[in-house]
């Protein structure tokens, strides 16, 4: 399981000659393509175990509008209202661009939407390799941190924006066939060597803007686990941050790192365990930490009252955005969700935006709810762990995404 190899605002190797940027690659893809995936950019929950990367071949099995679960007509307007706000990035999209402009005329009521939904797309039970149809739903959020943007007494974590140093090959520049796979490392020499993992980052540092500073270690870590955050700062004002960039090690949940100590059972964790054991133990926090050698560098953002952006570019919307494998699924498709909540075990079914993707997020039936912003969206994802089914919403007439039979 890794965290995002996303091409960021890093320096790349565009001053090199393509035949020695070529021989760096060769020279370097056996030490680094291991810490290199398919870029997704929110990151996992922690101690949430991710399931089986997707198969070779996705399985969809049509299905009747009369098969999906009922939901309210408040969840039907949030989860279309979601998804269409993402058609501002599908309008050179074959697939979807007709079926956005159409969607843009639709009124908001929850009566035309279904009678638009249903007559334009074609629900399609996800499945697992082994024709299952229940999969793993989770959930994350964007918390708020106390901190400052300038190191004071309490305040001493260093949240990194992306250091100079930090190099990115994208391997399909040179090999068509490694499409998405970048590796990353700092030149020593006129050796290109893996980046340092997190434990010698945290005690050696990087050179890189410090965009703020925590007081917590641990709120460091949720945030880079979350992919994004807000600080909060002495003046009540609240600076946004979102990912930038990773150090290409790759992710290891620190909530494993627990069970395998026997810290914590496995049925245990989630992020208040962690939370909880970290305050019981402060003297360990560093070996905890020193567990993931994954390590996130940031940005800032404009202060907004949405949410952060995903994957495909846009606000993810509480409740109705998620992230998703977009081997199954692509990005900007619409899904219809059957599940539970993770505070009172009611029934949550409702269409999601699939606008994210997730280092932990691979398979099928697996999805990443997004829950919103502050502790109470917190407490929710921490403890989301539901089994559920999904349902693709593809356009009719239109073949089925990837590499389905």
């Amino acid at each position: 399981m890794t965290q995002p190899c996303i091409a960021g605002a890093s320096r790349t190797l565009s001053s090199l000659t393509a035949r020695n940027a070529a021989l760096l690659a060769t020279l370097t893809l056996g030490v680094l393509l291991a810490a290199c995936t398919t870029p997704p950019v929110q990151q996992p929950q922690p101690g949430k175990t991710p399931t089986a990367s997707a198969p070779a071949v996705v399985k969809y099995q049509a299905a009747q509008w009369g098969d999906l679960p009922n939901t309210s007509d408040t969840d039907v307007l949030g989860g279309f209202n979601a998804w269409r706000a993402g058609c501002a990035k599908l309008s050179r999209n074959a697939t979807w661009s007709q079926v956005c402009a159409d969607a843009a005329q639709v009124p908001q009521d929850a009566g035309s939407i279904r009678s638009f939904l249903q007559s334009r797309l074609q629900p399609w039970a996800l499945q697992n390799p082994d024709g299952s149809q229940n999969g793993l739903i989770t959930g994350y959020y964007e918390p708020i941190y106390n901190g400052s943007q300038s190191k004071t007494s309490t305040a001493t974590v260093p949240v990194y924006g992306v250091p100079d140093d930090l190099i990115i090959v994208a391997l399909d520049d040179i090999y068509p066939e490694l499409k998405g796979k970048r590796v990353r490392g700092k030149v020593v020499g006129r050796k290109l060597v893996p980046y340092p993992d997190a434990a010698a980052i945290g005690e050696k540092g990087v050179t890189a803007p410090i965009l703020a500073w925590l007081q917590d270690p641990m709120d460091l870590q949720f945030m880079q686990i979350q992919g994004s955050g807000r600080v909060r700062l002495p003046d009540g004002s609240q600076l946004r941050i979102a990912y930038a960039d990773q150090n290409g090690r790759p992710y290891k949940p620190i909530g494993r790192w627990l069970i395998e100590q026997g810290q914590l059972k496995s049925g245990e964790v989630s992020m208040q365990a962690i939370r909880s054991w970290a305050t019981a133990n402060p003297q360990r926090i560093p070996e905890l930490l020193a567990s993931n050698p994954s390590y996130v560098f940031f940005r800032t953002l404009p202060t907004s009252s949405e949410g952060p952006q995903g994957a495909l570019g846009v606000p993810l919307t509480a409740e109705y955005s998620a992230a998703i494998d977009p081997r199954a699924v692509p990005l900007g498709s619409m899904l219809w969700l059957s599940s539970t909540r993770p505070d009172n075990q009611q029934a949550l079914n409702r269409p999601l935006a699939a606008q994210d993707t997730g280092g932990a997020i691979a398979g099928t039936v697996r999805a990443d709810l997004y829950w919103g912003t502050g502790d109470v969206a917190g407490e929710l994802a921490g403890r989301t762990k539901q089994q559920g089914r999904l349902w693709l919403l593809w356009p009719k007439g239109v073949a089925l995404p990837g590499n389905a039979p």
